[in-house]
């Protein structure tokens, strides 16, 4: 789901200001039981993720039912955006919006929710974290050893973007648009944009503002 980047703050009552302090790992666990709420936990800041558009929740679930109809049969399995991913390499703990894992599921015993070994990832990009799901959030991605598709899907067209790990551990980007399919290197079958966007009435692409003369 969309993320707000803006770290949660926990104040220092020192004067006026609200200062930022290293929040340990096992704190933040407790914060998301004791909320019921997902945050992004890195470098001891906790990042709340906001809600989404409908046509980004329409496109998570036409997602993981697509992924679901592969996993059939090929011993993967998939999740929602509810079920945690963490990057022990970085140290990242997020939540995508859909993750596939292939075998057995790996996890930490300090936290048995969080899946450290998922075979293929999705975000559903928005105009707010467009830029991270392709920058920095990937290359924390990229630690994990037993990821081979990173899936990019745009709320305002129909474009599937997948980012497949070669033989040569080299990321390959393939795209897709409507009337086309591409190929997962995870699990044996392709992703059919037009069955992914069936139904879903794509987000207005945001308005830029024009640059003042």
């Amino acid at each position: 789901m969309p993320r707000a980047r803006a770290p949660c703050i926990l104040a220092d009552m020192m004067g006026d200001a609200a200062k930022k302090v290293w929040v340990e790992y096992a704190d933040y666990l407790a914060l998301e039981q004791s909320t019921g709420l997902r945050h992004e936990w890195l470098d001891g800041q906790v990042y709340a993720m906001a809600g989404g558009t409908l046509a980004h929740g329409a496109l998570s679930a036409a997602m993981i039912r697509e992924l679901g109809n592969m996993a059939l049969g090929c011993g993967c399995q998939v999740f929602s955006a509810d079920a945690k991913v963490r990057v022990i390499v970085t140290g990242l703990a997020t939540y995508p919006d859909a993750s596939v894992v292939c075998g057995d599921i790996v996890t930490r015993p300090d936290d048995p929710n969080a899946l450290t070994n998922p075979s293929l990832l999705v975000e559903v990009l928005s105009d707010s974290t467009a830029g991270y799901d392709r920058g920095d959030k990937f290359e924390h991605y990229q630690h994990l050893a037993s990821l081979k598709d990173y899936v990019l899907v745009s709320q305002y067209q129909k474009r599937v973007e997948v980012y497949s790990r070669d033989d040569t551990q080299r990321w390959v980007l393939r795209i897709a648009l409507a009337g086309e399919s591409v190929p997962l290197t995870a699990m044996p079958g392709s992703l059919d944009v037009d069955r992914v966007y069936q139904g879903i009435t794509l987000t207005p692409t945001p308005l830029k503002a024009l640059p003042v003369t």
